[in-house]
């Protein structure tokens, strides 16, 4: 499996990044509640993705409950003693105890979370430290200030934020350089060939300031799998129709466009002999500001599909046929302004 430079730092990870979301039986308390494999297959399954060539992880302190994936992690680093083989990323953000300064990304906060997460993910650094999404309660001078001094004192090695607005991330990336302060080296954003809004904004901000770019939920929840069809049809032990939270989603999407863009990956993955979620997972490691995509398994079955696509070469017609068939109307004022120009 061949690697690549994480946005332009000198780091090098593997075109997929295996998130741990799925990792360790959540109770009713969590959003993952019925959604997650217990801790010896995901034992498994990082193993297996190792030994396969990914070194990248990914995971966060609110994944489960009481941190339950970065403890499934961290005993898994303990009972193989693998954890120089990989590139460690998690996340803080959201609230992981009660009271006003139980959330957010704060100095406060930040220096909590950390500490709790270097426990439970039995290690003495991060090589990946994200926030989760932009507090809009925080201003982001005492973000970034406390996240420079976790590099500084080597508990973090590089940052990234995640769900952040395009001038929140531009703001950010332009006081940090302005401050001599480390700044963001990757952003985590939904995306996917049912969802590239962040083409709009994003993808040229990463492009000019040289982020890389970490696509979640790539499969779009399992929608691009090619298990569901119209009218929501579908295996009954999807994750999206698991529990409730997860099935509105996908009758959400239960719409044409969905439908449409599904069928071209089901063209390219006829003729290519492969699976819809190795194609739509090689669309995106082919987008030049991905540093690595993200994607999750619960069964080494999902796993060994998913890693089809990292040798996965898709030629520029297949490309042009799904960049086509999932174009979405990006609005005003871009569509007047690639009329004008040609692009944005």
């Amino acid at each position: 499996m061949d690697h690549r430079r994480l946005g332009t730092t000198g780091l090098h990870v593997s075109p997929l990044c295996l998130g741990a979301m799925t990792f360790g039986e959540a109770d009713e308390k969590s959003f993952m509640h019925k959604v997650g494999c217990d801790e010896a297959t995901a034992h498994q399954i990082m193993s297996r993705a190792l030994d396969a060539g990914v070194n990248f992880i990914d995971t966060a302190d609110v994944y489960g409950q009481d941190g339950l994936a970065e403890r499934v992690v961290g005993s898994w680093f303990a009972a193989s003693g693998r954890r120089d083989d990989v590139v460690l990323a998690t996340k803080f953000r959201f609230r992981m105890a009660d009271g006003p300064n139980g959330t957010g990304a704060s100095r406060h906060r930040i220096l909590r979370a950390v500490e709790a997460s270097l426990r439970r993910l039995r290690t003495d650094r991060i090589d990946l430290y994200q926030v989760h999404c932009q507090d809009m309660n925080t201003p982001e001078e005492e973000t970034l200030r406390a996240l420079d001094d976790l590099v500084r004192a080597g508990k973090v090695l590089y940052l990234g934020a995640s769900n952040y607005t395009a001038y929140r991330l531009v703001e950010s990336l332009a006081l940090s350089e302005r401050r001599g302060w480390a700044g963001y080296a990757t952003i985590q954003m939904q995306y996917n060939l049912l969802t590239r809004d962040i083409e709009r904004e994003h993808v040229p901000a990463c492009a000019r300031w040289g982020l890389g770019i970490l696509p979640w939920s790539p499969l779009a929840g399992g929608l691009l799998t090619g298990k569901y069809g119209p009218g929501a049809a579908g295996p009954s032990d999807g994750r999206l129709k698991a529990a409730d939270r997860w099935s509105a989603r996908l009758k959400k999407a239960d719409q044409e466009r969905t439908w449409k863009i599904l069928d071209a990956v089901r063209e390219v993955a006829r003729a290519r002999d492969t699976s819809p979620a190795a194609v739509a997972l090689a669309w995106l490691t082919h987008k030049p500001q991905v540093s690595s995509v993200i994607f999750g398994a619960r069964t080494i079955e999902q796993l060994d599909a998913n890693l089809a696509a990292a040798t996965l070469s898709l030629a520029p017609s297949e490309l042009s046929s799904l960049d086509l068939a999932s174009r979405p109307d990006y609005g005003y004022p871009y569509e007047f302004i690639a009329g004008i120009c040609g692009k944005w």
